[in-house]
């Protein structure tokens, strides 16, 4: 599965850049769009540009599903992740590569679009970053909050629901806002959790942080 969308994907980029020819060159340039958010950043403005890009076509959930199927190929692909990592493949070689990548895909032009800008400018190594924030933007867009909750081990499904009711209680939940749950399993905590809402507000539970908290405590003592 990996490799046909290797070798979809890697063709969908040498195709129309009709959408934004501004954004041809850069993909950064300011959004006459308005965005819900405003994020900094290279992915963040690449995310707006492609954000502003979509809205004006009518393609803003087509471009976040088609965004989704890429992030997950790169997740499962070994060989499509070290292509887009690979700092040794010059600009030329990554759009060609990406052109076999993309052939046969069914995407949207706004979607083709931008992975040849990224191709162009040499910004493929960033398009798990640039995914994640415009699915912030999307996020926003919808009246939504992301809540990561970060454990040491998957969350069981009744728990997740047990907590969502909880933390939509939370100050940092607008009256208005939708909660969206991610859980992250990130073993270095150790245990307990971690919670952050959108990027702003984290709240630390985890095993660790009171270790390094108890450990601070002791040096200071001794």
């Amino acid at each position: 599965m990996g490799s046909i969308f290797l070798s979809n994907s890697l063709n969908l980029i040498r195709q129309n850049i009709t959408i934004i020819p501004k954004l041809s060159r850069g993909f950064a340039s300011p959004a006459p769009v308005k965005v819900p958010i405003t994020l900094h950043g290279i992915d963040g403005r690449y995310a707006t540009a492609l954000f502003s890009a979509a809205s004006k076509t009518n393609n803003l959930n087509n471009v976040e599903s088609e965004l989704k199927q890429v992030k997950s190929a790169i997740k499962k692909d070994a060989k499509l992740s070290n292509f887009l990592e690979d700092p040794s493949l010059n600009r030329n070689q990554k759009k060609l590569g990406v052109q076999e990548l993309l052939k046969q895909g069914k995407y949207c032009d706004t979607t083709k679009n931008f992975f040849q800008v990224l191709a162009e400018n040499g910004r493929l190594n960033e398009t798990i970053k640039i995914i994640d924030a415009y699915t912030s933007l999307m996020a926003a867009h919808r009246g939504e909050i992301l809540v990561t909750i970060i454990t040491a081990k998957e969350l069981e499904p009744n728990l997740l629901d047990k907590l969502k009711i909880t933390l939509s209680k939370s100050k940092f939940v607008k009256p208005n806002q939708k909660l969206r749950i991610e859980n992250k399993i990130n073993p270095s905590i150790l245990g307990g959790l971690m919670i952050e809402f959108g990027e702003d507000q984290t709240i630390d539970l985890s095993v660790a942080s009171k270790i390094t908290k108890l450990n601070k405590l002791l040096t200071d003592v001794i």
